[in-house]
């Protein structure tokens, strides 16, 4: 099972950070949402 500590490894962000775009937070800016999820299509 993939955990939220192996995407955020993956991806090279905090665990918070890939849980903030996951979760569609406001916290994050949208380039930063949006790069972080332009790398899990990959």
């Amino acid at each position: 099972m993939v955990t939220i500590k192996d995407v955020a490894k993956k991806t090279g962000v905090s665990i918070s950070t890939a849980s903030y775009a996951i979760n569609d937070d406001p916290s994050i800016s949208q380039k930063q949402k949006k790069r972080f999820l332009k790398s899990q299509e990959n």
